[in-house]
């Protein structure tokens, strides 16, 4: 014996209007960590820059020196990872491409 259409709708609108109340609620809890494009934009120059530290400091030949490197590089990134403001961000930014630069040079020097 086959359901009436009348079953069927009901059944489909209770899972659907159930569903819908309980998923109204779970998009703004998830949506709540969203970031805007300057921060997107931002956040993806950071880790871009750590990659590029962490690239650099292979060069580096003694062991403990390279260590050191990678823990101050890492402490500094987690000092700063809760600042949200976007142009301290950029600031953030130049001033450790500009040291990092620097400690290239260093490190291609010796």
């Amino acid at each position: 014996m086959r359901p009436s259409f009348a079953l069927v709708r009901r059944a489909f609108l209770r899972t659907h209007s159930t569903s819908s109340s309980s998923s109204s609620s779970s998009p703004r809890s998830k949506l709540k960590g969203t970031l805007s494009l300057d921060h997107f934009l931002q956040r993806v120059r950071v880790l871009s820059l750590y990659r590029t530290i962490l690239r650099g400091t292979r060069r580096i030949a003694d062991p403990n020196t390279k260590a050191e490197t990678r823990r101050f590089a890492r402490q500094e990134f987690e000092r700063n990872r809760n600042v949200t403001d976007i142009s301290h961000i950029r600031y953030l930014l130049s001033t450790g491409k500009t040291e990092w630069e620097g400690m290239e040079r260093y490190i291609d020097g010796l």
